[in-house]
């Protein structure tokens, strides 16, 4: 992995290690599954809990990104080869 090209994926693993209410770190994991926004400005990434959370396992966790200290990176999905990507650019879809 390029560390220029570092960039959450969706269905990648990760350990996430934020600030919880009580000014603790709370550590969340599980698979990214998108980002969101949290009101109008603050942005927050959408975590499906894995099995290390019991009962919450599944349930998909919103992090603000201001609460996050660090993010581990677990197991990344496999970057597309760049004539994969040509490919898709070089379809069109009209209506």
């Amino acid at each position: 992995m390029s560390e220029e090209n570092i960039e959450l994926q969706v269905g990648a693993k990760y350990v996430i290690h934020s600030v919880s209410s009580d000014k603790e770190c709370m550590t969340t994991s599980g698979t990214f599954v998108g980002y969101t926004y949290i009101g109008k400005e603050e942005g927050g990434i959408c975590i499906k809990m894995d099995s290390s959370h019991g009962k919450l396992k599944g349930k998909i966790r919103i992090i603000p990104i201001g609460m996050i200290l660090a993010i581990d990176v677990m197991v990344n999905r496999r970057k597309k080869k760049k004539k994969e990507e040509k490919e898709e650019e070089a379809m069109h879809y009209f209506s």
